[in-house]
């Protein structure tokens, strides 16, 4: 029991295995390319869709270590990060920005 069982005992030589070689294709790919556009025949290929434009990353070394998370719409957020960018802040400092501005202007409800 203190020897392990060869599985490959068996075989005397290792198969051999080959490749297949193509076949040639009866029609040109350009030729049914061109029927198909003739006849009108749509391609089943999806469209190419356009790339969302990725922001540039934001690296600043603050001192806040606490994480705000709310929801907000597509338009909000663009706008919030377009005036950050204007202003060349980080985001939270916008927004000391934006909640100092509320509480001069009174902003009791």
């Amino acid at each position: 029991m203190n020897s392990r069982v060869n599985p490959f005992a068996n075989l005397a030589e290792p198969p051999v295995f080959t490749t297949k070689a193509k076949t040639e294709k009866p029609v040109q790919t350009e030729t049914m390319e061109r029927i198909a556009e003739e006849n009108n025949f749509p391609s089943r290929q999806a469209a190419k869709t356009p790339k969302e434009s990725r922001r540039k990353r934001r690296v600043y070394t603050t001192g806040r270590n606490r994480q705000f998370n709310f929801k907000a719409t597509a338009e909000t957020v663009d706008r919030f990060y377009r005036m950050a960018d204007e202003r060349k802040v980080p985001l939270c400092e916008l927004l000391e920005q934006a909640l100092d501005a509320l509480d001069s202007a009174g902003g009791s409800l």
